[in-house]
């Protein structure tokens, strides 16, 4: 017979971080940082008569301005086994009480489930009251989270994980370490480094980033138990001064070789490739000597958030700046990420949502590109589903204002066109 149990965040966090089906989203530090944004949590566990924890649910609700109406959002949850329609069913039973409490017009859920191995779920789901939102593109904004995302299997050693990316990735990133650039793992006090640096990558991207105080919350609540991490990438003078005499070094060395040929269009043309390679070497050695000069003690590249539930790592943000970037900075970052995911129990490496194999000249087509050559593969979950509460209240808040809004965007647009 099932039970609700009482139990305290570490349990939930525990049992979060073990089960198949848990996420970095339904731990209790992800809830806390949520508060920032308006949301605020309750919880729910289920058990057997014995205490044993079966299942967990952590509940996120917002407010809807200048009503009394709440939206229950269960991000990639419930946390059990799906297989178990009894436990199911239990759950959503118990989290509908708490959801008419907190005056919700619905519960919306997006369970961390393979699309493969759970099209029957769907149906389950719908049979429970659920309704489906559909199985929409990785990028669309009409879910809350992604439904597709590419995740690399990094329960391998270094050199299969390497292998494991595309040639032209492997080479980028062999060629990374070896450029002089150095990651670590940075404290707190170096967040308004990573957030110029964000600024500047949104600049150069098109988007808009977030404020300190939205990356001071996450780390302040999810570094303490070991879920996020931040990592920097320094360039050092020093060692790409060594790194670039030595690549010098050995295309002179070629090129005397090369000389020694006989006369042919072939051999024309090798001192001529490496005649320009000796000539950017050269302009790369006086560039780091006013590298040298100027940060005798490094130029920070680029950074990002490295979050972890469990057995699965995720790549939140990273950011790097319009400098120097024939270093590789993000390369080397990525490689480094794994290898401390991995070391810290992970068994995968999620790069977040994708529209997958987009057109070329679509807005997601630069993104597609650089994760794929990861040794990705797309996780297609079932999507998005709500229980609706509330209709009136639902249609208003999930129809009627996405409509108004996508028609104001369209008026100003029209109304810009206009003006041309």
């Amino acid at each position: 017979m099932l039970k609700l149990l009482n139990i305290i965040n570490t349990e939930h966090n525990r049992f979060v971080e073990s089960h198949n089906n848990g996420d970095l989203l339904q731990l209790t530090d992800w809830a806390q940082s949520k508060k920032l944004t308006g949301w605020y949590s309750r919880r729910i566990a289920a058990g057997d008569e014995n205490g044993n924890v079966l299942g967990v649910a952590m509940l996120l609700f917002k407010k809807i301005p200048k009503t009394k109406h709440t939206l229950c959002y269960i991000s990639r949850g419930f946390v059990c086994d799906y297989n178990d329609r009894e436990l199911v069913k239990f759950m959503l039973d118990e989290t509908l009480k708490i959801a008419r409490d907190e005056n919700a017009y619905a519960i919306k859920i997006d369970p961390d489930l393979p699309l493969e191995a759970h099209r029957h779920t769907i149906t389950f789901l719908e049979k429970l009251g659920f309704k489906h939102r559909g199985l929409a593109d990785g990028m669309s904004k009409d879910n809350i989270q992604p439904r597709q995302t590419m995740v690399t299997d990094i329960a391998k050693d270094d050199k299969a994980l390497l292998q494991s990316f595309e040639r032209n990735n492997r080479t980028k990133v062999r060629n990374a370490i070896r450029r002089g650039t150095v990651v670590y793992k940075a404290e707190r006090d170096k967040l308004p480094v990573f957030v110029e640096l964000m600024k500047e990558t949104g600049e150069r991207d098109g988007f808009l980033t977030r404020d300190i105080t939205y990356f001071e919350s996450l780390y302040d609540h999810l570094h303490p138990n070991g879920h996020l991490e931040l990592f920097l990438v320094k360039l050092m003078p020093e060692e790409v001064s060594v790194s670039l005499q030595n690549d010098l070094y050995k295309v002179e060395e070629e090129m005397e070789k090369a000389h020694r040929k006989k006369e042919s269009s072939k051999k024309e043309n090798q001192l001529k490739d490496l005649s320009n390679r000796r000539e950017k070497l050269s302009s790369q050695l006086v560039e780091i000597e006013v590298v040298k000069q100027e940060h005798p003690e490094g130029v920070i590249l680029a950074g990002a958030l490295l979050a972890q539930a469990g057995h699965k790592a995720y790549y939140l943000y990273g950011a790097s700046s319009d400098g120097y970037r024939e270093y590789l900075p993000n390369h080397h970052l990525q490689f480094e990420m794994m290898k401390y995911a991995r070391e810290n129990g992970a068994k995968t490496y999620d790069f977040g949502g994708v529209s997958v194999s987009p057109e070329k000249d679509s807005p997601h087509f630069g993104l597609w590109q650089f994760k794929k050559v990861w040794g990705t593969e797309v996780s297609e979950k079932i999507g998005e589903f709500d229980y609706v509460i509330n209709k009136p209240v639902y249609t208003m808040a999930e129809i009627g204002v996405p409509a108004f809004q996508k028609g104001k965007v369209k008026l100003n647009q029209l109304i810009k066109r206009r003006r041309r």
